[in-house]
């Protein structure tokens, strides 16, 4: 859990700084950008001449999901909404999580679904008591597509790392296939949609950029993976939401972004709520299942 809380803390800088500090940089060279330096800082460590092409290949197409799609998307968003309000509308991951594992075990928690419907209800509140104007409608839909990118990659790298035999392969000698997969899909995005003819960047945006590359990316998806392994899909839930009050707080006090306190506390306080209603349904389930018939 250290992992998952080191890395929430991390992320909760990574909204305000790519809101302000990267602002008129497109969001394609942005994720095309992060993913090569993540690529560069663990090519190094990078063994996998003993996976099959088939592994090879799935660990490819999660990062291009979980990192490429969901970057792109990711940054995009920025466009349309806040830094505040880009990191509550990621609130819906562990849901996705949730439904993506029951999709695999080929079963369904309809109390999901409809933790998912009150979070959307929670999460309209804290814009303007509740009135979806279209740049927060577009900017919402479009981080619900960062979501399930991220929430894809979480699913289906636990699966196939545990396909793997045990003590064969570890996260280090393959994670860098995950950037490569990501940055492959982001590259290409990039190479086509990113306007090069107007392309201007600054120092400090470089700097940001490495910053956010080696550390917010590389380092931080890194322990974020491995700490995924070490925890029960329950406690991956949760931490998959830590970063969103950390991330407001920061973007509120220290980027100075304006928010009505009320609504964010009365729209977060019911999509809070939904979660928990989730979590403990999910839990309650696991118990039921587990336990000896009597």
């Amino acid at each position: 859990m250290v992992y998952l809380l080191v890395v929430s803390i991390i992320w909760a800088f990574s909204f305000g700084l790519i809101k302000n500090a990267l602002a008129g940089l497109d969001a394609n060279f942005i994720a095309a950008a992060r993913l090569l330096i993540s690529l560069l800082v663990f090519i190094p460590f990078l063994r996998v001449k003993s996976l099959t092409k088939k592994q090879t290949g799935w660990l490819l197409l999660v990062g291009g999901v979980q990192y490429g799609v969901m970057y792109i998307a990711y940054n995009y968003a920025f466009q349309y909404l806040k830094a505040y309000e880009v990191a509550l509308f990621t609130i819906f991951t562990p849901i996705y999580v949730t439904l993506m594992n029951d999709a695999i075990r080929r079963r369904m928690h309809w109390v999901s679904l409809l933790a998912t419907l009150v979070t959307v209800v929670g999460t309209a509140i804290v814009r303007r008591g509740g009135v979806i104007q279209s740049d927060i409608l577009t900017g919402f839909l479009i981080v619900q597509i960062s979501n399930l990118g991220f929430a894809f990659g979480q699913v289906y790298y636990r699966e196939i790392m545990a396909g793997l035999p045990i003590g064969r392969f570890d996260n280090l000698k393959v994670f860098g296939l995950l950037y490569l997969g990501g940055f492959m899909t982001a590259g290409l995005s990039a190479a086509v949609f990113t306007p090069w003819q107007s392309f201007a960047i600054t120092n400090e945006q470089i700097m940001v950029l490495v910053y956010l590359g080696a550390i917010a990316s590389g380092l931080s998806f890194f322990l974020w993976n491995v700490g995924a392994r070490k925890v029960n899909a329950g406690s991956l839930a949760i931490f998959n939401d830590l970063k969103i009050p950390l991330a407001v707080i920061v973007s509120i006090v220290f980027f100075g972004e304006q928010a009505s306190w009320f609504n964010l506390i009365v729209g977060g306080g019911i999509a809070v709520a939904a979660l928990l209603l989730n979590e403990w349904y999910i839990r309650r389930h696991k118990k039921f299942q587990a336990a000896p018939a009597q």
